[in-house]
């Protein structure tokens, strides 16, 4: 993954695997998190390619708690809050699950919102306007993921996150190195509507993204 974003010649990449929670995507347990920290260190250590920053894709939990311990959850830079079970509940519930994720301390980004996938799964209805209400009050970045099956936050709400001035994370959604390039159908979406490029964590160097992630 490292290698190829720094082909693409990106600053940084976020590594977000699945959380412990995700047997069905060999979600890391804390041992093996604990692990690849270690490998992401020795390769920053060396200063060759794109800065790799160390993040997780969290379970929401069915009670909006995320799937790890608080004491384990300080050890991540970028914490990325994602429902990926229970997926058949209603608006209140939904919006009621993601709410509480948001307003979580450790969570900094919000990711795919209603969990929709195209051509094949629709996403639980969710009151998108009390999300991104939640996130705005809470610093929290909503993700814009670019997986073509998904494409969710839908780009219909853009102009309401822009309101309320919440950031954008356009993240490629990759299980493999190529899947990177994702990226580009994210960005189509944001210039439908002139997103401000200031307000997409992608545009920013990694050290400002670093210390956003570590403002909250």
């Amino acid at each position: 993954m490292q290698k190829k974003a720094t082909l693409l010649a990106y600053d940084y990449i976020v590594v977000s695997d699945h959380s412990q929670s995700a047997f069905y995507a060999n979600g890391l347990k804390m041992e093996r998190v604990e692990a690849q920290w270690q490998e992401i260190d020795q390769i920053n250590s060396e200063k060759s390619g794109s800065f790799m920053i160390k993040g997780i894709e969290s379970d929401i939990l069915n009670d909006g708690a995320l799937d790890y311990p608080d004491h384990f959850l300080t050890g991540f830079e970028c914490v990325i809050a994602s429902i990926h079970s229970n997926l058949k509940m209603d608006e209140e519930k939904a919006t009621h699950r993601l709410i509480k994720a948001i307003e979580n301390p450790f969570t900094r980004i919000l990711g795919h919102p209603t969990g929709r996938l195209l051509l094949s799964r629709q996403g639980y209805p969710v009151d998108m306007e009390k999300v991104i209400d939640a996130c705005s009050a809470n610093g929290v970045a909503i993700e814009l993921n670019a997986n073509p099956r998904r494409l969710d936050i839908d780009y219909t709400w853009l102009d309401y996150v822009a309101k309320k001035n919440v950031l954008l994370s356009i993240n490629p959604d990759a299980h493999s190195a190529d899947a990177i390039e994702h990226i580009i159908f994210g960005i189509k979406v944001v210039q439908k509507i002139n997103f401000n490029p200031e307000n997409i964590l992608n545009t920013w160097e990694h050290d400002k993204v670093l210390k956003w992630l570590d403002s909250k």
